[in-house]
């Protein structure tokens, strides 16, 4: 298996407050990797320092072996055009219109003719489900929460990025539309051909949509392999969190 991005020793300290204590992971080319985890347990902080939105206190996030936190600007800014991010909230632009918010990246990163952007927005607004006749003109706050994801996701992978990142994809959805942004995930992966990670605490939904599933507790990377393995694990943190027993701190019952 080939491994496009590499986490290795990642310390991250927010004050007085140790978030990330080490973290080990590596990310398969082509599929999905599942960071699941309590909320709070700092999985978005992982992401974030893919993308270089934070910069760790020790170690490395190496994507095809350049290390993200020792790079110059302009290679950072050449990796950030490969990744697509899905923040939780959708974070589309208040001010602009459908069209306008997916059409940004473009417009930023190529010298597409305008004739060439709307058509590129209008086909993956399609991909995610969305017809561009109808949503084009609206508005975020005309869109419903489910919409919102759905606009979002397209804004992500309309420059078709090798590497998507979704955070809580499918928080404060219904489960019908949870569902729904599920499949829409994996049509996008096996699409474009991306590698996505996706961070969550949703468990139903994880296994819907991963090939790959890490454990995140207490700073640490403790258990990882594909859906089967991960299911029969014993560590009795990632049992007592397969089981829905676990709300607020985990206590190992021996």
């Amino acid at each position: 298996m080939e491994h496009i991005i590499q986490i290795r020793n990642l310390y991250k300290s927010f004050g007085s407050k140790q978030v990330l204590k080490g973290v080990n992971l590596d990310i398969v080319k082509g599929k999905t990797t599942v960071i699941l985890g309590l909320s709070g347990s700092g999985k978005s902080t992982i992401i974030k320092h893919i993308v270089r939105l934070l910069r760790p206190d020790s170690g490395e996030v190496l994507i095809d072996g350049v290390d993200m936190a020792k790079a110059d600007e302009e290679t950072v800014f050449s990796l950030r055009k490969r990744i697509g991010y899905l923040f939780q909230s959708g974070a589309l632009f208040d001010s602009m219109n459908v069209y306008e918010n997916v059409a940004f990246p473009l417009r930023e990163h190529t010298n597409l003719s305008e004739k060439e952007i709307a058509q590129k927005v209008s086909m993956r607004l399609r991909t995610v489900g969305l017809n561009p006749e109808d949503v084009l003109h609206l508005y975020p706050d005309e869109l419903s929460g489910g919409m919102r994801k759905r606009v979002g996701l397209a804004r992500s992978i309309v420059l078709d990025p090798e590497i998507i990142l979704y955070d809580e994809p499918t928080s404060g959805l219904d489960p019908i539309t949870s569902d729904l942004i599920t499949r829409l995930i994996r049509n996008t992966q096996a699409t474009l051909n991306a590698t996505s990670i996706l961070i969550s605490h949703d468990i139903k939904e994880s296994f819907k949509a991963g090939d790959y599933f890490a454990f995140l507790y207490n700073g640490k990377i403790i258990e990882y392999g594909d859906k089967e393995y991960f299911l029969r694990s014993t560590n009795p943190y990632v049992r007592q969190f397969l089981e829905g027993e676990a709300e607020g701190p985990i206590k190992v019952v021996r």
